[in-house]
């Protein structure tokens, strides 16, 4: 399509060689990037998570932050404070980790409520207020949480409020035999994830690449059809009778958008129904709440966003 689109394309290929076997998961993330939405990487210890977010920082020269969320860490430990200086009888300002282009937050469950909030907040309006003054963050800034799904001692769930702040839940899957294969040979060779110079990774992208890219998918047609065809899946959601919680007017308009980054990054500049039915799963498995006693009989909600996506007919 464009200089831009090439770059993008690029950008997948290089994460790819560097994290292997996640190719999926990697476009999911690219096209979260694109839409401008916060996410969830959900996995077990040990799949590159926080790999992943690094390289992709470096690769489109992000300036990178990380927090390891713990139950003690308070919400001035991620937005900043002001600190009264004895020398100049002054109060100066310390930046929290949260003003930066890409912030990884580990771990987002093991902190509490307080402190999570003052995380979402800032995703939610792109400022941080200290002291009653509003301070503006980065154009692009850009969280990925992270969470262990198998520990639930001593988490504390993300409400469903601030669930429907995040743009993608992404799950981080074991790799197929031949990729998980290709690991261990790369091992042996002597590639190790702890001991990767990430600065020496050869950028492929700038911040302003990616800020290009994404006035570019707001130009990404959309017909009535579509849009339509949108409605109507929103709908069956909010009527689903496995479900108490159906799509937000919120993940309406965010399944909109993912759709267009989709296409624009596929390289098309109109949206299609499979683009829709692409992104339905990861823009809604931490929005849509299964009854008790469908959680109790198994269902997963995964196969429910399936079904939802079954019953609307595609528009020609």
């Amino acid at each position: 399509m464009n200089e831009t689109h090439s770059i993008l394309i690029r950008l997948g290929q290089s994460l790819n060689q560097v994290i292997v076997g996640q190719s999926s998961l990697i476009q999911q993330l690219l096209v979260a990037l694109l839409a401008g939405g916060h996410i969830i990487l959900e996995g077990v210890p040990g799949t590159g998570k926080t790999l992943l977010v690094k390289v992709l920082a470096q690769l489109i020269q992000g300036e990178f932050r990380r927090i390891q969320l713990t139950p003690d860490v308070l919400p001035s430990d991620i937005t900043g404070t002001n600190i009264f200086d004895l020398n100049s009888r002054n109060f100066t300002l310390k930046k929290g980790p949260i003003f930066t282009e890409v912030l990884l937050a580990d771990e987002i469950n093991r902190t509490p409520p307080k402190t999570q909030a003052a995380l979402l907040e800032a995703m939610e309006e792109m400022q941080v207020t200290l002291d009653g003054e509003s301070l503006p963050l980065p154009d692009l800034f850009w969280v990925i949480a992270t969470q262990n799904p198998l520990e639930f001692e001593g988490t504390y769930p993300l409400p469903e409020a601030q669930l429907d702040r995040f743009l993608f839940k992404l799950v981080v899957d074991y790799p197929d035999q031949a990729a998980e294969k290709q690991m261990l040979l790369n091992r042996q060779a002597g590639f190790a994830a702890k001991r990767l110079d990430i600065n020496r990774l050869k950028p492929v992208a700038t911040v302003d690449d990616i800020l290009q890219a994404r006035q570019a998918v707001k130009e990404v047609k959309v017909s009535e059809a579509i849009v339509d065809y949108l409605l109507a899946l929103v709908r069956v959601s909010r009527q689903y009778p496995d479900l108490t919680l159906g799509a937000s007017p919120r993940a309406a308009g965010a399944w909109l958008q993912t759709s267009q980054a989709l296409a624009w990054f596929t390289g098309r500049d109109f949206v299609t129904p499979d683009d829709v039915k692409t992104v339905a799963s990861p823009l809604l498995r931490h929005r849509l709440i299964l009854k008790p006693e469908a959680m109790l009989d198994g269902l997963q909600i995964d196969a429910v966003i399936a079904s939802v996506i079954n019953q609307v007919p595609v528009p020609r």
